[in-house]
């Protein structure tokens, strides 16, 4: 790989991981056409990029979640968010550990067709989150278990994270602006955890490709540039009720790799 490539790939991850598309499913295709597979790592580790941007980007939330945590008060607004994490991300860890360690999205999702049909679904529940009735006014147990699951099968190469979580939550009829807080608060520790997890599985793949710490550096740089106004976007999009628009251009994507994997 050199800085081009890496370049590259550091934008499409800052474009797609915020928006409901897949940043996952995008490396990939992007790496098939340039004609190179990397390991989960690198996807994983251009995350990093995008993690920072989270932490700036809700760090007023983030600051009182931990005062909350550190002094126990656990009743505030934000407080209550602690124990609805951690349920969360039980799901959300039990099964990125078994992709993990099965290696299952490395030798099913390394062509056109299965990302065709992880796109296609992504769409299908992107569409019909446009029926969820904001009812909640907070997030209960069960809604967080949801969510958390989604984010674990969000793992899936044209699966979106923040695609399914923030369906699940709306369609669940959580507020947008709390399903919109809490997804990418759920994601902190999730993207924490697959990089250390990863880490540990796969420490040796990057050298073995020749990937230094020059690309490295370059792709989350650039992914932390992008993703900052892509998450803007997103709130926009979802506070104009437009979040299922989305959807067609996951459609749209499917279908192009479905035709491509059948030539």
């Amino acid at each position: 790989m050199d800085p081009i490539q890496a370049l590259i790939l550091g934008f499409i991850q800052g474009v797609t991981e915020w928006l409901p598309i897949s940043s996952t499913g995008h490396l990939r295709i992007t790496e098939q056409l340039l004609g190179f597979t990397l390991p989960l790592l690198f996807d994983v580790t251009l995350h990093v990029g995008t993690l920072t941007v989270i932490l700036f980007f809700f760090r007023e939330d983030i600051k009182t979640v931990l005062f909350a945590l550190a002094k126990g008060a656990f009743k505030s607004e934000n407080g209550k968010l602690i124990p609805l994490i951690i349920v969360g991300s039980v799901p959300t860890a039990l099964i990125g550990v078994g992709f993990t360690f099965t290696n299952t999205i490395e030798t099913v999702f390394n062509s056109y067709l299965p990302i065709a049909g992880a796109f296609i679904t992504c769409g299908v529940v992107l569409y019909l989150s446009k029926t969820g009735r904001e009812q909640n006014e907070n997030i209960t147990y069960l809604a967080a278990l949801a969510i958390g699951t989604a984010q674990g099968i969000a793992l899936i190469p044209g699966i979106s994270r923040s695609g399914l979580t923030i369906a699940t939550a709306l369609l669940l009829g959580v507020e947008r602006k709390k399903a919109f807080k809490f997804s990418f608060l759920l994601s902190v520790p999730a993207v924490i955890g697959a990089l250390g997890s990863t880490l540990y599985v796969q420490h040796e793949t990057l050298t073995l490709l020749g990937v230094g710490w020059t690309e490295i550096l370059i792709g989350i740089s650039a992914s932390m540039v992008v993703s900052y106004f892509a998450l803007k976007l997103l709130w926009r999009v979802l506070a104009g009720e437009k979040f299922y628009l989305f959807a067609f251009y996951c459609w749209l994507i499917g279908a192009i790799l479905l035709a491509l994997s059948l030539c």
